[in-house]
């Protein structure tokens, strides 16, 4: 029995190998490269030398930082929490049966299969102050005075928001509704019977049953929304002024500078800020109580 268990687990490592290879390779080693790289001073002028932390005390010290990781928190809080909510509606309409069904699943797919930067420029083009739609639509409703979707720091960042929910709204809805599918229906049948409403049914049966594909759903977009580049860089390049400005677009403006020790401290930190994140859910709503 020994001998057969054994043999199963090298036979699992052998298929397994290629897999953890190409992590290894594409991943870690990136990962590990960049983390290395930000405590030295890179700067292709300069000679390289090791600094230590002083590229992380560089950032602590600079508003600059404070200000980007502030804008993509709330940024990633607004986006993710409309995202569930749309994302669960769209489920729970997709999950029942009614005519067109499919179609209406396939035309969700779209705003998600379409590449981010286009999206972007898609947006950029709806938001244009002098010939956008959206400033065509408010004068065709009567409103005379044009506005600056993308000049205000307030109006820009509402701007992102809803450009970001309307492009991955249907991945969270993907996911919400394969874990909504998973839920036996004689479990709904026995509520009716029960005399259950839908709120109650919802709240004590769909959302608790619901738990693992949220938090996985959950998981992906907020690691996705921290280290939001195209979307932003395509749209108001961080302005106006800096106020749209990520945390991912501060290390680009660091390595585009030939900062190299800079920008890999501030990927460095994304990275640990996208991994707090991820465990932090976890513990909230932990694999293990899953």
């Amino acid at each position: 029995m020994e001998i057969r268990f054994h043999k199963r687990i090298t036979t699992a490592y052998i298929f397994v190998s290629p897999l953890l290879l190409i992590i290894f390779l594409f991943i870690l080693v990136p990962i590990l490269g960049t983390c290395i790289n930000s405590f030295f001073q890179d700067i292709p002028y300069l000679p390289k030398k090791f600094v230590g932390m002083r590229n992380y005390l560089i950032l602590i010290k600079n508003p600059d930082f404070w200000d980007a990781l502030k804008f993509t928190i709330f940024f990633t809080l607004a986006s993710v929490s409309l995202e569930t909510i749309l994302g669960i509606s769209f489920a729970l309409l997709l999950k029942e049966r009614f005519p067109g069904r499919g179609i209406l699943r396939t035309m969700l797919l779209i705003p998600w299969a379409i590449p981010t930067v286009i999206s972007a420029r898609i947006w950029q083009l709806i938001y244009n102050y002098n010939y956008g739609l959206l400033n065509y639509l408010l004068q065709g409703l009567g409103f005379s005075d044009k506005i600056n979707w993308l000049g205000t720091p307030q109006s820009a960042f509402w701007a992102l928001v809803l450009a970001d929910v309307w492009k991955t709204t249907p991945f969270m809805a993907i996911i919400i509704l394969t874990g909504l599918q998973a839920i036996p229906e004689d479990i709904y049948k026995q509520a009716k019977v029960d005399g259950a409403r839908f709120i109650k049914r919802f709240f004590f049966i769909t959302l608790p049953l619901l738990r693992p594909a949220l938090i996985v759903a959950l998981i992906f977009r907020t690691a996705d929304s921290l280290r939001i580049f195209d979307l932003v860089y395509v749209l108001t390049g961080g302005g106006p002024a800096g106020a749209t400005r990520t945390i991912s677009v501060l290390g680009f403006q660091y390595y585009t500078s030939a900062d190299f020790g800079l920008g890999a401290a501030v990927s460095s930190l994304t990275f640990l800020i996208v991994f707090g994140f991820s465990l932090l859910y976890i513990r909230l709503w932990g694999i293990k109580k899953l």
